[in-house]
């Protein structure tokens, strides 16, 4: 049984953060049931294939066309069976649909309604589009990622709508539930993707006002700026590394590299950067990314091979904890974190829209009067196997 075995989420069709908060969540156990609607809105790059939807997996599907009049009460009825309810989009379109937190709550007083957007409900922007690049830009992270003598350098789209974004709503919305489980009253979270990419950063704020650090690209120690944390070109052009931040990490790597202390600059001695990253790059320049992988596998010099996606998963530290899984044909991160207690089971594929919705519907409470009443209403489903989640 996994942790939020019995937990039943609403999660309304939407791109990025919104389906990884999702994930996290059926990934931990919980039933999340996902109101596609009829028809992609777009093209995702998915080819029309589920089954590569990672972010998609550990769900069952039903259909509804939010733009209809009766689709309203269809999803009331949902919302209130449902645990917790993830939307992600923009300020006042559920309130306008008739499905704001007014209307759930109304329907359901122990709902936790879980919103996700980039600037936050509120606010002169709020109502603006944008994308994880902006989202980060106006939280101040952006404009630290990237070298001294170029532009800031936007990391994917990692901090912003999956770091800032949905891991930050799926802990709002586990926080939530077990207040309510306590004898708390359902509630919102407004979960705003730049206000999380702040939160990811607050380390740096410290640091600024201790006067740790500067505000240049690639001066400071964790930017790059430090020879001993960065990365370095090896002879086949691929690319290790370096964290030794901690003296004794620092005289590991420089023991393995075969370079004498006493002929470079002390460690932190910051206008001698440039000679000792020179030394440094020098030596990872005689041998291959793997066999300095292999060099370095038993130190504690602090130094990994850079692997591509592809590569990642046959890592052997990865291979022992069995870290990466591979679901209908496609590989991908397992869940995480772990429960040895409790551990997660391996997901199933995204489904497709409306798949498996009757059995999901039954499992939720719905009898075949109310699933009737509810197709009358437009809800589609299908799969009339009792599949269940966390089997």
């Amino acid at each position: 049984m996994s942790v939020l075995k019995g937990i039943r989420v609403l999660e309304f069709e939407a791109i990025g953060p919104g389906p990884f908060c999702g994930m996290m969540l059926a990934d931990m156990g919980a039933d999340v049931i996902r109101v596609h609607r009829e028809q992609p809105a777009a093209d995702l790059g998915l080819a029309g294939r589920n089954e590569v939807d990672v972010l998609g997996r550990g769900r069952r599907s039903v259909t509804l066309d939010l733009k209809q009049d009766q689709a309203r009460e269809a999803a009331l009825e949902l919302i209130g069976r449902a645990d917790a309810l993830i939307e992600g989009f923009r300020p006042g379109t559920m309130e306008r649909l008739g499905l704001g937190p007014d209307a759930a709550l109304a329907r359901n007083p122990r709902l936790v309604y879980g919103r996700m957007t980039g600037w936050g409900q509120t606010g002169p922007i709020a109502h603006t589009a944008g994308h994880d690049i902006d989202y980060i830009a106006l939280s101040g992270v952006l404009s630290a990622i990237g070298r001294p003598e170029g532009r800031p350098v936007p990391p994917l789209n990692l901090v912003g709508d999956f770091g800032g974004g949905g891991m930050m709503l799926a802990l709002g919305i586990v926080a939530a539930l077990l207040n309510v489980a306590r004898g708390g009253q359902g509630q919102v979270i407004d979960a705003a993707m730049t206000e999380g990419a702040a939160v990811l950063g607050a380390g740096m704020w410290g640091a600024l006002a201790a006067g740790r650090y500067r505000e240049q690209r690639g001066v400071n120690v964790l930017d790059g700026g430090a020879p001993w944390y960065d990365t370095y070109e090896t002879r086949d052009g691929g690319h290790v590394a370096v964290g030794a931040i901690e003296h004794r990490f620092y005289n590991a790597l420089i023991a393995k590299l075969g370079l004498d202390p006493a002929t470079l600059p002390e460690q932190h001695d910051f206008d001698r950067f440039p000679e000792l990253r020179e030394r440094i790059a020098a030596v990872f320049k005689t041998r291959t990314r793997d066999e300095w992988a292999a060099e370095f596998a038993d130190s504690d010099g602090c130094v990994a091979p850079v692997l591509k996606f592809s590569e990642a998963p046959a890592h052997p530290q990865h291979q022992a904890r069995e870290a990466f899984v591979t679901v209908s044909g496609v590989v991908q991160p397992g869940p995480a974190p772990r429960f040895l207690g409790t551990p997660s089971a391996t997901p199933r594929p995204a489904p497709a829209r409306g798949e498996n919705g009757e059995a999901a519907l039954h499992d939720w409470g719905f009898d075949a009067t109310a699933i009737n009443r509810m197709r009358a209403n437009g809800l589609g489903a299908t799969g009339l196997a009792h599949e269940r989640p966390d089997a």
